[in-house]
């Protein structure tokens, strides 16, 4: 069923109304992400550009290669990132092959917690908002530290359901609604969602949108999971 005009989630100059955004990594074959991302009916796809080989070192194809371009936005993101600098680095090394005005700014704290360095995301945040960027933001579920990010221009802010990975829900869901009730952005769930039900309880929070990877790609069924 095709959503009303009034159900389409804006961002920025980029519109969509699927609510889902997808990861593109941790797929066991490419042929496999591109059935799941088919099932899931997602508009926008993340894409880890230090990690897609989007400059084709060695003559090697990038993950670039394998989407639809045509059917799919593509959201840039900084991931494996530690300090602000590396993440701006990247971002406009994705701007530089013209992958996107978006782009999903990840500064994380260390490599064990994966948690998002706050000091160093909202530095990220303040520097590429002024160059330029359509910015979407990772951040954690502190309603304090979201509101200084859209404060400093963030498109989208984007917290944590759960530790990256970790497919344990949304373990402050009063934390979430609290950020999602002062934002003027869209406030899109990201990491740890891993079922169904977790997406439920997203949109049930009032989020906008939620970004789900690691409960795709490494469902049992990833093409099932991404239909559900």
């Amino acid at each position: 069923m095709v959503a009303e005009a009034a159900d389409v989630l804006r961002i920025g100059k980029h519109s969509f109304r699927s609510r889902l955004f997808l990861g593109t990594g941790k797929y066991a074959t490419l042929d496999l992400m591109n059935r799941a991302l088919d099932a899931s009916g997602c508009e926008c796809v993340t894409v880890a550009v230090r990690r897609a080989n989007v400059e084709r070192k060695g003559g090697e194809p990038s993950l670039l290669d394998a989407l639809d371009l045509s059917r799919y936005a593509i959201l840039p993101n900084t991931a494996g990132c530690f300090n602000a600098e590396d993440a701006i680095r990247t971002a406009h090394l994705a701007r530089e092959f013209e992958l996107s005005d978006m782009i999903k700014v990840e500064v994380l704290a260390d490599p064990q917690s994966l948690l998002p360095d706050p000091v160093g995301t909202l530095e990220a945040t303040k520097r590429l908002v002024k160059d330029g960027f359509t910015v979407l933001v990772y951040t954690s579920d502190d309603p304090i530290q979201a509101q200084r990010l859209e404060e400093a221009g963030a498109a989208s802010v984007m917290p944590l359901g759960s530790p990256i990975g970790s497919g344990q829900g949304i373990l402050n869901p009063r934390a979430v609604r609290i950020i999602i009730e002062r934002a003027k952005v869209p406030v899109i769930v990201d990491a740890g969602v891993g079922t169904a039900s977790d997406t439920a309880v997203a949109m049930e929070l009032g989020a906008a949108g939620v970004l789900m990877n690691t409960g795709v790609a490494l469902a049992r069924d990833p093409v099932a999971m991404a239909a559900a």
